[in-house]
């Protein structure tokens, strides 16, 4: 599909591609797909707006956090902004800036609350040109949200990073999925790039590492769910450059001792275009992995459904397929009512949307 209006406004241009999709998706929307533009060119915080992450507030409201600057290597100083969804409310609230450094960029931040109330916010600092020299940083918030800690660090390895918000263990601990990026060509992801996997005790407040899990192209961002009992499994988005490659397949991984030790990372079913993931343990106890069904771009945007233990996945749609389309960093949330969220990313990263669905928009109708 061709976009005669590229010279248009950003504004415009980006009112018109929310319209071109909502009607190249008529059939999805049948079925009770919804898409919503959250934050774009008319919200002030920066041009860029990438990546964005979501948590549901334990008094509903749903919270989200995103960092935002000039460029993602154009703005030394770009920080992270959160807004709120107030339960019930129809409109966002306006993003303010709840994480920054006067001396270095932050990025990728998750915010996530936790059984005990506590809203944790967990982001990078780069403290260098590119993100190999990042280290995890970390505040906390007693209110739900609305006032925050001192920021802290979490980790201090150069090139220790996040991307996907923590779960919860059979035992209470939380599990933080971490990767470690090494390498100076911010054009290629290292195959020495491996993920990780840092645990959390409340009731002792100490954090231990998993092993580091190698594979064949190298892998980043890991997305864990369990499966069952102590077995947990996460898909990775591999290593390699931004060209495309026909072996470049999604990484897998697997733990059978409750995400101490993690196998090491083998080729799934998925293709993947050097592109964030996720993968979410629905209320069903169903699985559902939310990619860009491509070798080589971050189109389309596509989801696949498992309800056999993440054995098979042959329940598998596209949320968004526009070849000339950019539709990164795909972030799954279920919320209590049973709806499925997922915010990513959209034009060249200026643009935070959301998808809205439920698990039986996946499933074949029952005559």
């Amino acid at each position: 599909m061709s976009f005669p209006f590229l010279n248009l406004s950003s504004v415009l241009q980006s009112f018109l591609v929310t319209l071109t999709l909502a009607f190249s998706l008529s059939t999805w929307a049948a079925d009770g797909l919804r898409f919503e533009q959250l934050f774009g060119p008319e919200v002030s915080t920066g041009d860029y707006k990438h990546p964005a992450s979501a948590t549901e507030l334990a008094n509903g409201d749903l919270f989200v956090a995103f960092f935002s600057g000039k460029g993602e290597y154009k703005d030394a100083t770009a920080a992270v902004f959160g807004s709120r969804l107030k339960h019930g409310a129809k409109g966002w609230s306006r993003p303010v800036k709840i994480a920054s450094n006067p001396f270095y960029a932050l990025g990728n931040a998750i915010p996530w609350q936790a059984p005990d109330g506590v809203v944790w916010l967990f982001y990078v600092t780069r403290y260098g040109e590119i993100w190999d020299t990042s280290r995890i940083t970390a505040k906390i918030s007693r209110d739900g949200a609305r006032t925050w800690s001192e920021s802290f660090a979490l980790t201090f390895q150069a090139g220790t990073m996040v991307r996907n918000r923590p779960i919860v263990l059979p035992d209470g601990d939380y599990l933080l999925p971490v990767y470690h990026e090494v390498g100076d060509d911010p054009e290629s992801v290292s195959k020495e790039c491996t993920s990780f996997f840092m645990r959390y005790n409340p009731a002792t407040g100490r954090w231990s590492e998993s092993n580091r899990v190698r594979s064949r192209l190298g892998n980043i961002q890991p997305a864990p769910a369990l499966i069952a009992d102590n077995h947990l499994l996460a898909f990775c988005r591999r290593g390699g450059n931004y060209d495309g490659q026909l072996d470049g397949w999604m990484v897998r991984t697997e733990s059978h001792d409750g995400g101490t030790t993690w196998s090491a990372g083998v080729d799934s079913e998925f293709p993947n275009p050097n592109a964030a993931v996720d993968f979410l343990r629905l209320q069903s106890g169903h699985h559902l992995l939310v990619y860009n069904r491509s070798f080589s771009a971050r189109t389309p945007l596509s989801v696949a459904l498992s309800t056999d233990g993440a054995k098979t996945f042959p329940h598998r749609r596209d949320l968004i397929n526009e070849p000339k389309g950019d539709y990164g960093y795909p972030t799954a949330l279920q919320t209590r009512d049973g709806k499925i969220h997922i915010i990513y990313t959209s034009d060249e990263r200026t643009v935070v949307r959301q998808a809205v669905f439920t698990e039986s928009d996946l499933l074949p109708t029952k005559h």
